[in-house]
């Protein structure tokens, strides 16, 4: 493994970066989950809370309810990110001429790293060594915080290589002691089934997406191709006795992998698309084009309806008008359409998101009667089309903020975030939370937990510190990377 590693580092070969746009919509799904899982709880409307609870369930899971909030879109959209930013990734990798082998070793190692820090973060948050949590506790998850920088940081300073994996190395190994040697909450012992089920899913997509990915990389049709397929092998499984229902079913790994994971495939693979177009616009784009697309009096309105047509649906979907979301959603589509359909430049990228994008909502509001109507817990095949063809659209809408009207400063903060999403994501329960409790001003914190505006400003503090401290590390260039 060492071997193994230190010739991958050896090959230093970068990957073409990435548009602004990309990276916002990538910030703008981990900040709005950071946001998501800090506003005070009990206090809020129920469409703040993801639509299985909140108020109208008494905060209890009701998977007899339908519909679908804005809380419920950040994981697929950080799923559909991951996927577009695989032609940048993998894609740049075989553009530079690296081995096949080689970057399905790279494919492994990520999706192993990935896995491990589920299970580190699971076992290092306060509540899972303490209960109630103490100054131990709350030391103990800010110190994990610290050790992950050798785990995952690549090193910006100018080292021998066969440094940087030595460190590289005993971070991982203080860390595997450190998962033996804490005394955990309850008498529990080390378990590997105990990891963060979010990044658990997201180790198995940058996975299996990548691999698909991989080998279709010339062929997207067959890529799309594979859809199908899967979703036949989950709908044969229901019947029992099926050799469908043994393929989803076996999991010889439990805690590393199960077959139900391949789901959110349905997101992946479409966001590959999406990265594929925008490498192609990227890479042929001219300052030409910017500047028409600037000045065209059609941007702004492109903008306003792919947004537009966000909002109409979460607000159609979750009060359950579903004939008159239909109704609004073609209307709007097809003003976009229209809209795009003679556009040059940087409309021809604009027209291929919405097509993709327009396919799939559709093909979601079709699927939405099945299964009783569109959730993301239990998750329906609905949702799965309805949050990639909205992630298409939001897409579109962050390329013309970004990568249009540049504005780089109003989104410098999702930008920073969005290149830093790992410290992002444990930010909060690994450090600022136990930095709260340990100075005492959680209990000033928690005095906005009163109503819904307080509450909601509470999660907009805590987020703010987030992000401002993912922007400190990414301005060091102290970036976590798998």
């Amino acid at each position: 493994w060492l071997g193994y590693t230190l010739k991958r580092k050896l090959a230093n070969r970068g990957n073409p970066l990435t548009p602004i746009s990309l990276d916002a919509f990538r910030g703008y799904a981990i900040v709005m989950m950071v946001l998501s899982g800090t506003i005070a709880s009990n206090v809020l409307p129920a469409w703040m809370y993801h639509a299985q609870v909140g108020p109208r369930t008494g905060y209890n899971f009701d998977p007899t309810l339908y519909g679908i909030t804005w809380v419920d879109l950040v994981f697929p959209f950080f799923l559909f990110a991951l996927g577009a930013a695989i032609p940048f990734s993998i894609g740049g990798k075989l553009d530079k001429g690296e081995r096949i082998g080689k970057v399905i070793g790279d494919c492994v190692l990520r999706g192993l790293r990935l896995t491990f820090f589920a299970i580190f973060i699971q076992h290092m948050y306060p509540w899972a060594t303490s209960s109630p949590q103490d100054t131990d506790s709350w030391l103990l998850s800010i110190g994990a915080f610290i050790l992950m920088f050798p785990m995952f940081m690549r090193i910006p300073m100018q080292l021998p290589a066969w440094v940087k994996i030595l460190i590289e190395v005993l971070g991982y190994a203080v860390g595997v002691v450190l998962l033996f040697s804490v005394d955990y909450n309850d008498g529990r012992s080390f378990d590997l089934a105990c990891s963060d089920i979010i990044i658990l899913v997201l180790a198995n997509m940058a996975f299996w997406g990548s691999i698909v990915y991989l080998f279709t990389r010339h062929n997207p049709w067959l890529r799309i191709g594979i859809l199908p397929f899967l979703l036949a092998l989950f709908l044969g499984s229901s019947t029992e006795h099926s050799w469908q229902q043994a393929v989803v079913n076996f999991s010889p790994v439990p805690w590393l992998y199960h077959f139900n994971f391949l789901k959110y495939l349905f997101v992946v693979i479409p966001g590959t698309i999406a990265g594929e177009y925008l490498k192609e616009w990227i890479g042929n784009r001219t300052q030409q084009d910017r500047e028409q697309s600037r000045n065209s009096r059609l941007t702004l309105p492109i903008l306003l309806i792919s947004v537009g047509i966000v909002i109409v649906n979460l607000y159609g979907l979750y009060t359950r008008q579903i004939l008159l979301n239909l109704f609004l959603t073609v209307l709007l589509l097809s003003v976009l359409g229209y809209l795009l359909r003679n556009m040059e430049g940087d409309g021809r990228c604009w027209r291929k998101l919405w097509v993709a994008g327009a396919y799939l909502l559709m093909l979601g509001l079709f699927f939405e009667a099945y299964e009783g109507g569109i959730r993301k817990d239990y998750a329906t095949y609905s949702y799965y089309f309805v949050s990639s063809g909205l992630a298409f659209l939001s897409l579109l809408a962050f390329s013309i903020i970004g990568d249009v009207y540049t504005a780089e400063k109003g989104l410098k903060p999702l930008v920073m975030a969005g290149k830093n999403p790992m410290i992002a994501y444990v930010g909060v329960n690994l450090v600022v939370n136990p930095l709260l409790n340990l100075t005492g001003l959680m209990e000033y914190v928690n005095l906005l937990n009163e109503n819904a505006w307080l509450g909601f400003l509470r999660g907009v503090l805590l987020t703010s510190v987030v992000v401002a401290m993912t922007m400190f590390f990414s301005k060091l260039k102290w970036f976590w990377r798998t």
